[in-house]
């Protein structure tokens, strides 16, 4: 008599109960990287918008600019609290390229009790600022992705012509492309060279510019021209993108 050898494998309906498992773990997974995307931009959106508040709060409160205001006046109106030596020259804006400025505006709002933290002011330069004192203290807020950010006079965006300065706060590096697109479909147009949102152009450190700190990521791989238009570069997947919102 012949024998039959029964064959053992998997049967149609087990390879499908497979394959619908493999696409629900990777359905949440993918739904999981989207939510986690649309959180981290509704906190850079959220991060402005608070900021916004608080330097218009404070102008409205104390009719001065918070960092170019002078230490002796700040300490006046907001108390001893002021560090002495922290404050600007008093003429109505935040000088462009000036750390001293920008890092004693965090300085004059969180002792105003406008936002939370303490942050010591009187960074010199782009490498300080984005940096910590003695004591370890952060001299500037830092976005989601650890990047710095920044408010001051500024011609470093797209999209401009270079002089044209405009008070913009700056979302500050490490932040993925694939971000800064959806923040900006979020708050303007989506597109890198208009609207109140535009993308950095600035990729060194000058003496005279707020370089280093709203950098563009490396050889500007953030932004991409496609046909007559210039848009994120999504396909390059850069991780150091910045951009500048216009106030």
């Amino acid at each position: 008599m012949l024998t039959v050898k029964k064959q053992s494998g998997f049967t149609l309906v087990e390879i499908a109960i497979v394959l619908v498992i493999i696409g629900l773990l990777l359905g949440g997974i993918l739904k999981g990287q989207e939510l986690i995307t649309s959180a981290r931009v509704r906190n850079l959106a959220d991060q402005n918008s608070g900021i916004q508040a608080a330097y218009y709060g404070f102008i409205d409160r104390y009719r001065q600019i918070p960092g170019d205001m002078p230490t002796a006046t700040a300490q006046a109106a907001i108390g001893n609290v002021v560090t002495a030596g922290i404050g600007g020259d008093g003429n109505s804006q935040l000088n462009d390229g000036s750390f001293a400025e920008v890092s004693a505006l965090w300085h004059h709002l969180a002792t105003a009790g406008f936002i939370a933290g303490n942050y010591p002011g009187g960074a010199a330069d782009a490498a300080t600022y984005q940096g910590t004192d003695a004591n370890g203290v952060l001299f500037a807020p830092q976005n989601a992705f650890l990047g710095s950010v920044l408010l001051g006079q500024t011609d470093e965006y797209q999209g401009v012509g270079a002089g044209t300065l405009r008070l913009g706060y700056v979302f500050g590096n490490q932040i993925p492309v694939n971000v800064m697109r959806e923040l900006d479909v979020k708050v303007d147009d989506s597109n890198p060279l208009t609207g109140v949102m535009r993308a950095s152009t600035t990729a060194g450190v000058g003496a005279a510019n707020y370089g280093g700190v709203e950098t563009e990521g490396s050889g500007g791989v953030c932004t991409v021209v496609s046909g007559a238009a210039t848009i994120w570069n999504i396909s390059g997947n850069a991780q150091n993108c910045n951009a500048i919102y216009i106030y």
